[in-house]
């Protein structure tokens, strides 16, 4: 009885418009949270390359900095008393 009720009401044009038009609303919000969800991963993964690249130019610099620096004690007194230090 249950059964041939459902049948019936699945059977309606109207009811068939309305379950159309309902998955094609619910794929519609489906890809739109699909995107909203790549935007923030996209999101993640820029602030995750930019606080690389802050690092890699920290230690660039260090790097840099190591390659001035005076080898011995004698090169630290000459820099000092030329004043290049």
């Amino acid at each position: 009885m249950i059964a041939t009720l459902i049948a019936r009401f699945a059977a309606s044009p109207w009811v068939r418009v309305g379950l159309r038009y309902g998955a094609v609303a619910l794929a519609v919000l489906l890809f739109l949270l699909s995107i909203r969800r790549a935007g923030e991963r996209a999101g993640r993964l820029v602030e995750r390359l930019e606080t690389t690249e802050k690092a890699n130019d920290v230690h660039r610099q260090m790097l840099d900095a190591a390659t001035r620096r005076p080898r011995d004690r004698g090169e630290l007194s000459e820099r000092l008393r030329d004043g290049r230090f």
